[in-house]
């Protein structure tokens, strides 16, 4: 019994190896795919500003007085959000975080009588909401790794043509901000109607401002733009919660791993404990047989005498062939 304990153990502590070098593996792909998401977010943030220094010259212009995506309803009894989830799972609390924040977001303005509609990014919020039986007006799924401008462009374009079309009267985003490896922060923002606060004008420097002139008018060119704004602040959301999910993976990975290395520890010393004690076993049974035959030889020569007469009469040589 204790030896089929003992092979149980070993596949045991061999499954727990083999899982561990999974992890290990993922861990570390994961920690070199964070400093590239970086280098993503890094990378489109200058694009950022300058829209937005774009726009604030714009208003300063006076545009910006009619643009539908800065409309903000009278009643706002229709609110959409946008969930900025992952494709894959294998990260923590990464996608269940941003899922259950939205959720919740949702009951409550339900409780104050207004309708919920919702946009799902990435798999794991698609299939969940989908099974607790959400209505999802869009998914999209597939980019959630490395998001381009294009994929951005895609969700942005849906919905902003709900928007203008009255479908929603405010939108919210919920995407997971990165702020450092060791640090995520979900955040839940309004994205429709645009931010009013970026059509100030910027503050007056000290020295001598240039003075533009648009063609066409800058009300025309705010209305192009700020489309274009919505997709770059969709494409930094999209980005923050790539380097999220690295970062959330590989944490997850190296608590597993470790847990690995925790459980094959546990389990190897019970294997030697389940081998001492089967080697204890085998040494009490010897230890017993020799008694046993110790006790038996004060007996011996009785038993030598008894057959001595026959010893005789078969013969030495017999004796000794049999």
């Amino acid at each position: 019994m204790a030896g089929g304990a003992e092979r149980i153990l070993r596949r045991r502590i061999k499954s727990v190896q083999s899982t561990k070098k999974i992890t290990k593996a993922m861990e570390l792909i994961a920690a070199s795919r964070i400093l590239k998401a970086q280098q993503r977010v890094n990378a489109a943030r200058p694009y950022s500003e300058q829209i937005t220094e774009v726009i604030r010259n714009l208003a300063a212009a006076g545009a910006g007085g009619s643009s539908p995506l800065l409309q903000q309803r009278d009643e706002i009894s229709t609110v959409a959000f946008v969930a900025v989830a992952g494709d894959r799972g294998l990260c923590g609390g990464y996608n269940t975080t941003v899922i259950r924040t939205v959720e919740r977001e949702m009951a409550r303005l339900k409780a104050e009588g207004r309708q919920t509609r919702l946009i799902t990014v990435g798999k794991k919020a698609t299939g969940y909401f989908r099974f607790r039986g959400f209505e999802i007006d869009d998914a999209f799924v597939g980019f959630s790794d490395e998001p381009t401008y294009e994929d951005a462009r895609l969700v942005a374009d849906a919905v902003v043509q709900r928007f203008e079309a009255g479908e929603y009267d405010a939108v919210e985003i919920c995407y997971t901000q990165f702020i450092s490896s060791g640090v995520q922060r979900v955040q839940l923002e309004r994205f429709m109607p645009l931010e009013t606060d970026l059509l100030d004008a910027a503050p007056k420097a000290e020295g001598p401002t240039a003075d533009y002139e648009f063609e066409p008018s800058p009300g025309e060119i705010l209305d192009r733009l700020l489309p274009r704004y919505a997709e770059a602040r969709l494409y930094a959301a999209l980005l923050e919660g790539s380097a999220s999910f690295f970062a959330a993976q590989q944490r997850a990975m190296k608590s597993a791993t470790d847990n690995a290395e925790e459980l094959i520890t546990k389990l190897s010393r019970i294997m030697n404990r389940a081998r001492q004690d089967a080697i204890t076993t085998e040494i009490m049974e010897i230890v017993s047989g020799a008694e046993a035959l110790r006790g038996g030889q004060s007996g011996s020569s009785d038993l030598l005498a008894d057959n001595a007469l026959d010893v005789a009469i078969i013969g030495p040589s017999s004796l000794i062939r049999n």
